[in-house]
Protein backbone atom coordinates (compact mmCIF):
# COMPACT_ATOMS: atom_id res chain seq x y z
CA UNK A 1 0.00 0.00 0.00
CA UNK A 2 1.76 3.48 -0.61
CA UNK A 3 1.28 6.03 2.18
CA UNK A 4 0.07 9.42 1.90
CA UNK A 5 3.77 11.36 1.78
CA UNK A 6 2.43 14.11 3.47
CA UNK A 7 2.73 13.97 6.87
CA UNK A 8 -0.68 15.77 8.03
CA UNK A 9 -2.57 13.31 5.58
CA UNK A 10 -1.27 10.57 6.73
CA UNK A 11 -2.13 11.10 10.34
CA UNK A 12 -5.94 11.51 8.77
CA UNK A 13 -5.23 8.33 6.85
CA UNK A 14 -4.00 6.38 9.41
CA UNK A 15 -5.81 7.54 12.62
CA UNK A 16 -9.31 7.09 9.99
CA UNK A 17 -8.38 3.32 9.72
CA UNK A 18 -7.70 2.60 12.74
CA UNK A 19 -10.80 4.09 13.70
CA UNK A 20 -13.06 2.56 11.09
CA UNK A 21 -10.82 -1.27 10.21
CA UNK A 22 -7.98 -2.13 12.56
CA UNK A 23 -8.18 -2.85 16.37
CA UNK A 24 -4.34 -2.09 16.27
CA UNK A 25 -1.33 -0.33 14.65
CA UNK A 26 -0.35 -3.96 14.29
CA UNK A 27 -2.83 -5.33 12.80
CA UNK A 28 -3.14 -1.90 10.38
CA UNK A 29 0.59 -2.50 9.64
CA UNK A 30 0.34 -5.86 9.14
CA UNK A 31 -2.65 -5.79 6.79
CA UNK A 32 -1.44 -3.62 4.51
CA UNK A 33 2.00 -4.51 4.38
CA UNK A 34 3.46 -1.28 5.88
CA UNK A 35 6.42 -1.39 8.18
CA UNK A 36 5.31 0.55 11.26
CA UNK A 37 8.40 1.99 12.24
CA UNK A 38 7.71 4.07 8.89
CA UNK A 39 4.25 4.81 10.55
CA UNK A 40 5.65 5.94 13.56
CA UNK A 41 8.55 7.79 12.38
CA UNK A 42 6.54 9.74 10.18
CA UNK A 43 4.27 10.98 12.60
CA UNK A 44 6.88 11.25 15.46
CA UNK A 45 8.60 14.16 13.11
CA UNK A 46 5.19 16.02 13.49
CA UNK A 47 4.86 15.19 17.00
CA UNK A 48 1.98 12.56 17.36
CA UNK A 49 2.73 9.53 18.54
CA UNK A 50 0.43 6.22 18.87
CA UNK A 51 -1.44 5.50 22.26
CA UNK A 52 -2.60 1.75 22.28
CA UNK A 53 -5.40 2.38 24.86
CA UNK A 54 -6.84 4.98 22.19
CA UNK A 55 -5.82 3.02 19.42
CA UNK A 56 -4.75 6.41 17.61
CA UNK A 57 -2.16 8.72 16.88
CA UNK A 58 -2.35 11.84 19.60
Amino acid sequence: MNLPKDPAILLSFVNTHLRDRYPSLEEFCKSTGVPMEEVTDALAAIDYYYQPDRNQFI
